[in-house]
């Protein structure tokens, strides 16, 4: 083969590889972009007064949590609401380490007829985005 076939065979793959670092770009920062805007939307039903759910082990929770959070472990939350009585419409905020746990809780909750769950994600992130 000519080096002219091979410049031209390469560039095509080039091309893709490019095209495909751009895409992966693009979708990570529209990923971070996302975490912000739930942080800030978080943060904005705790100001509001919603109720903050730690859905971490009493072991996580122990070692930092956020200010005025319940800590009611993620297996635990349907049941622990039903015994408190939690209002089915009552906002609540749930988070955990990355935002795993709080989308089970998330599911779990919304399953069991509440309405006006969010989850906040992971801890850190929401404590860097703080005011």
């Amino acid at each position: 083969m000519s080096t002219a076939f091979n410049l031209h065979y390469s560039r095509p793959q080039l091309m893709a590889f490019l095209l495909g670092l751009s895409l992966l770009l693009t979708a990570f920062s529209s990923i971070v972009t996302a975490a912000e805007l739930d942080s800030k939307v978080a943060w904005q039903k705790i100001s509001a007064g919603a109720l903050v759910i730690d859905v971490r082990t009493a072991e996580e929770f122990a070692q930092g949590h956020l200010p005025d959070s319940i800590n009611i472990p993620y297996q635990q939350i349907n049941q622990a609401f039903k015994q408190q009585n939690i209002a089915k419409d009552r906002s609540v905020v749930v988070y955990c380490r990355s935002g795993n746990r709080s989308g089970i809780a998330d599911k779990m909750l919304e399953s069991a007829g509440f309405t006006n769950v969010y989850n906040g994600g992971g801890y850190q992130t929401l404590m860097m985005a703080k005011d």
